[in-house]
């Protein structure tokens, strides 16, 4: 009745932005990320009395009010699922920045409905626990699978699931540039919500993202790298483009972000060729071949001083173990 997972954030290089229905978070659009094998959250969740609250801590304290009340939902749920009125103490800690637009909510949710899941005895399929994931945080659907991940939007619960791609010929990775570590100024779900309802931008977005996603889907089969990264950079900047026409403005980039943005476009006239792509949040994530992630680093972090660069490979699917659950695990979920 206690289990720990492993779970690692993921970058969309088509983004997910907005949600048609905001209780089962089932979004406007499908989405496509890499995980990546840096800032993994580590979370154990053990199984406490019934009529007890939930003990929910992070990095050995308690966690903040708001998203510990988040967390106490997500685990109704899954004792709802399983049957049981039993309490649970969750241990969570994030080796990366939290809230910081690093997909922190990605790696989190992931782990902690694997986590979860396994203590309150559910024999989940990868499918089910990307649904599980989901309502937790969207993105967190994705980072159940390692590598290349499509989340498909879906219309309710059932049909809005993550799966890998498993036809992508691309060894890709991403040099991470950290402008600012702390959290960001609004959360991902207000600016989301802010978007839908008064960018007059949203409405494009959401018809154009479809024809994005079918021409990634054919780029990484055809193992094209360029057109992988120059999809990807567009579609981030047309994601901050709808946030910038919100009343009043969602605006995550900052003087550094533009920089680093600028110093990624002199590297493709240069010959290096790199292609940027950014969250809700200032830090700018630089996808490129990954035999060529020390160059890239190297040359953005001369053009940036004083900016943290983290080299990030693809990484793995969620992991679980101290599971009491006896099935063996379904493909691409490691116990």
């Amino acid at each position: 009745m206690t289990a720990t997972a492993v779970a690692y954030p993921n970058i969309a290089l088509i983004k997910y932005w907005g949600k048609r229905d905001e209780a089962l978070i089932i979004p406007q659009t499908s989405s496509l990320s890499l995980t990546l094998a840096v800032y993994p959250t580590t979370t154990t969740v053990s199984l406490l009395g019934e009529g007890s609250p939930h003990e929910i801590l992070q990095d050995g304290t308690p966690m903040p009010e708001a998203a510990a009340a988040k967390v106490a939902r997500f685990l109704d749920h899954v004792g709802e699922l399983a049957g049981s009125v039993r309490s649970a103490r969750v241990e969570t800690s994030n080796a990366g920045p939290t809230g910081a637009g690093l997909a922190s909510s990605a790696s989190g949710f992931a782990a902690l409905a694997a986590a979860a899941s396994s203590a309150y005895g559910l024999d989940l399929s990868p499918r089910e626990l990307s649904r599980l994931a989901r309502r937790g945080s969207g993105s967190a659907s994705r980072s159940i699978f390692g590598g290349f991940a499509v989340w498909n939007a879906g219309n309710d619960d059932l049909s809005s699931y993550a799966e890998p791609v498993d036809d992508a010929h691309i060894d890709a990775a991403m040099v991470l540039g950290i402008v600012n570590a702390g959290a960001k100024p609004i959360s991902s779900r207000e600016a989301m919500r802010r978007t839908v309802e008064t960018s007059p931008y949203n409405a494009p977005w959401v018809e154009t993202n479809p024809g994005e996603l079918a021409l990634m889907r054919d780029a990484l089969r055809r193992g094209d790298f360029t057109e992988v990264g120059e999809i990807s950079e567009r579609n981030a900047l047309r994601m901050h483009a709808a946030m910038l026409g919100a009343v009043p403005p969602v605006r995550y980039l900052t003087a550094g972000s533009m920089a680093l943005l600028d110093a990624v476009a002199e590297l493709r006239r240069g010959g290096l060729e790199a292609y940027a792509t950014m969250d809700a949040g200032p830090n700018v994530k630089t996808l490129c071949r990954a035999a060529e992630a020390p160059a890239v680093r190297d040359a953005l972090a001369s053009a940036a001083p004083g900016t943290e660069f983290v080299i990030a490979p693809a990484g793995p699917g969620v992991a679980v173990s101290n599971a009491d659950a006896q099935a063996d695990a379904a493909p691409g979920v490691a116990r």
